[in-house]
């Protein structure tokens, strides 16, 4: 899967048999011959590294693996909606290692979740030494895909059925991602509208500073036949080739050295090509930084004679490095920009930056470290809203829950891993979900039926669905004083029939809610509802808490207690609903 790098290449190498792609799948069963379940869109492509595929270092040029990485993603959307399919969008790439001649590229795709007429499909890629037999991941993608219908351009894609708890977990995050990738645009004009961002040089130890526009290249390309797929349209995997090109001459032109390319950011393609078009390719070092340059890339497409009718098909933004002979980053010349749209582009390469590291820091990395009160603020409100409700989905996805206690039909659920526990505790109950989304979703209630909760007060109405609220607890800390949380509570409404209803809290640091000397400051790291619909009258409502290890010791040792407690609150939280239901019912007629 996607999700995650493989565990051969978190452990640093196991022999590549263990990763042998098996007998052939049967795409209606899922099914391999051996009996071993595979995911019915699973496409798997390996390639030797040969001299033709490098640079001048030997190693793996990036726009040829982009081609395999884009083609791979394809065959496996395509295998999904059984029609031609074309890239409509990738997100973030981080490369972690370099590729040397012989050696191989491994690329795995699988759909994760289908929407309406676009997919997401995500992407492992690894690379495989043939001496040492060993594995290291090079980087995992997402890209989304739009199905190609013969009359009518878009079609409306078959849903797809999770199986394990890895595709369940992808399938349910995805909507998160497809959000997040929706609010791109917005975040970089609030941050560079209501931010007072740092746009001083940061690399003031370098004295060499080069005009912006020395950067500048420009290219054209004919789109030949053997440039296109088997639709007609340029291959989107040789656009980002060319796009890398280019985005390498600038780069170079600036530190007068061969660099690596280390991310290219989300982008999403804006209109097609076809073969007898004009490719014109444009790339200038927008903004340059300690260790690190930003380069833009713009790509417009016209037709023999009629340049003045360009039109924009693609724009990228990819960041480079110059690593020395020991492999560590050198310093990067100052860019001077030219003054209006150079000016521009500087500014918001800065405020890339800011948002790409808010976005690694926050979504890339490991669930288990995210610190648990990330600092708040408007550049990474989109991506701490997604990590709060991808955390809860991806606790909920979870398959080895052991059922620990039930009482009165109020059941409670443990799950062990490594020095987590969490819990689950769920009952049903004659209510809409709707209705029970509402109630749950306001912390300003909670304490009519929690009994640990003494106040909660908003402090700040992120959007329609993004809380921040400062809760005051009955619960008394080992020092004797009443504990205190700064809680982000994100909800969502289900993205497709099936879906639950999610309700995700989590812990955030807030400049307004300093640690005050009265309360011990506490944290939750991921708990929250979901809320199914059963039938017509019945809905389940499930309530999970991960434990942080602070609070193990205490748990383990008194689970009856825990659960007779959970049982009383649960039971509260039922006969609050149903004394509500009506009041909220009229509410929402209102909205």
């Amino acid at each position: 899967g996607c999700g995650q790098a493989p565990a051969h290449c978190r452990r640093g190498g196991v022999p590549s048999s263990a990763l042998a792609a098996g007998d052939p799948a049967d795409p209606a069963l899922g099914m391999e011959c051996g009996g071993r379940y595979r995911n019915p869109t699973e496409v798997q492509m390996s390639q030797l590294v040969l001299p033709c595929h490098t640079n001048h270092r030997g190693e793996l040029s990036i726009g040829q693996l982009l081609k395999w990485i884009d083609t791979t993603a394809c065959l496996s959307a395509e295998r999904h909606a059984g029609c031609p399919c074309v890239t409509a969008s990738v997100d973030d790439i981080y490369f972690e290692h370099t590729i040397s001649v012989g050696q191989v590229v491994n690329i795995k795709a699988k759909v994760n979740r289908a929407f309406n007429s676009s997919m997401e499909v995500g992407i492992q890629v690894s690379y495989e030494d043939l001496c040492s037999g060993k594995q290291w991941n090079v980087c995992k993608a997402y890209a989304t895909f739009v199905a190609q219908g013969k009359a009518t351009g878009k079609m409306k894609l078959k849903p797809l059925a999770p199986q394990t708890e890895e595709e369940k977990m992808e399938y349910s995050i995805a909507a998160e991602r497809r959000r997040m990738r929706l609010a791109h645009t917005d975040t970089l004009k609030d941050l560079l509208t209501n931010s007072t961002m740092q746009t001083e040089r940061e690399n003031g130890d370098c004295h060499t500073v080069v005009p912006a526009e020395k950067t500048r290249v420009e290219s054209v390309e004919l789109v030949l036949p053997p440039h296109a797929n088997h639709q007609g349209n340029t291959f989107g995997g040789q656009i980002m080739a060319w796009m890398e090109n280019v985005a390498t001459i600038a780069a170079s032109r600036l530190c007068h050295a061969h660099p690596t390319l280390k991310t290219i950011e989300m982008f999403h393609f804006r209109g097609p090509s076809q073969v007898g078009d004009r490719l014109l390719l444009k790339a200038i070092v927008n903004n340059s930084f300690k260790n690190s340059m930003e380069v833009g890339v713009c790509v417009e497409a016209y037709r023999q004679e009629m340049e003045v009718s360009r039109r924009h098909i693609n724009s990228a933004f990819m960041t480079f490095v110059v690593l020395d002979q020991e492999g560590q980053p050198s310093t990067i010349p100052m860019v001077k920009p030219e003054a209006g749209d150079g000016e521009r582009r500087y500014r918001e390469a800065s405020a890339r930056k800011k948002i790409r590291l808010d976005r690694k820091y926050i979504i890339s990395c490991e669930q288990t470290k995210v610190p648990l009160s990330v600092p708040w603020d408007q550049s990474n409100k989109v991506y701490l809203s997604y990590n709060n409700v991808s955390a809860l989905k991806t606790l909920v996805a979870k398959t080895n829950w052991v059922l620990a206690t039930e009482i009165d039909k109020v059941r409670m659920y443990t799950l062990e891993e490594d020095k987590y526990l969490s819990f689950r505790i769920e009952m049903s109950l004659c209510i809409d979900a709707t209705q029970a989304f509402f109630l749950l979703s306001d912390l300003r209630e909670r304490h009519e039926w929690d009994r640990h909760y003494a106040s909660a007060e908003l402090v700040q109405q992120v959007d329609a669905d993004d809380m921040i609220y400062h809760v005051l607890s009955q619960t008394v800390s080992q020092d004797n004083k009443p504990q205190d949380f700064v809680i982000l509570a994100s909800r969502r409404k289900p993205c497709d029939e099936g879906d639950p209803y999610v309700v995700a809290f989590r812990s955030v640091t807030l400049p307004t809610h300093p640690p005050n000397p009265e309360y011990t400051r506490g944290e939750t790291m991921c708990s929250g509802f979901c809320i199914w619909q059963e039938t017509a009258e019945v809905t389940k409502v499930s309530y999970y808490n991960q434990a942080a290890p602070g609070y193990l010791a205490y748990v383990t040792t008194n689970i009856a207690g825990l659960s007779s407690d959970f049982y009383v609150t649960f039971k509260a939280c039922e006969r609050f609903l149903q004394k509500n239901k009506d009041e909220i019912t009229v509410g929402l007629q209102n909205l």
